[in-house]
């Protein structure tokens, strides 16, 4: 879609904190993070909901292959998912790892941009 934030990161008009990819899916840290590793995993089609997406099941499976790499790099005591969809409309999925937060949703943080480049990396590197 033309005005679509995603969208324009899928073409590369826009950078972003790439940490997995492949020939369906894009997934990049999140540039307003709820905590460091908070991971955005888009479809690389434009589709409104999360259960539009045909492949589904392989969308989780991307979704698992990026959660087990932050469980290596990032040590989380736990990892949650939401597909809220309210402010972009293209489907995408919040991988946010978690240090014993008590907040449903925790509040926005601020991670200056190299150290967003080293957290990617990180996560990067564990799923080659």
């Amino acid at each position: 879609m033309e005005n679509c934030i995603f969208c324009k990161i899928i073409s590369g008009q826009l950078p972003s904190y790439k940490v997995y990819e492949d020939d369906n899916f894009l997934g990049f840290l999140d540039i307003y993070p709820r905590a460091k590793g908070d991971t955005l995993l888009i479809p690389k089609t434009h589709y409104r909901w999360v259960y539009d997406v045909p492949e589904f099941s392989d969308y989780w499976q991307a979704a698992l292959k990026i959660s087990k790499a932050m469980q290596k790099t990032l040590n989380p005591s736990f990892i949650n998912y939401f597909t809220f969809g309210l402010d972009i409309f293209h489907a995408h999925i919040h991988i946010t790892p978690r240090k014993n937060e008590k907040q449903v949703v925790p509040p926005i943080i601020t991670i200056p941009p190299e150290e967003m480049k080293k957290i990617a990396e990180i996560i990067r590197k564990e799923l080659l």
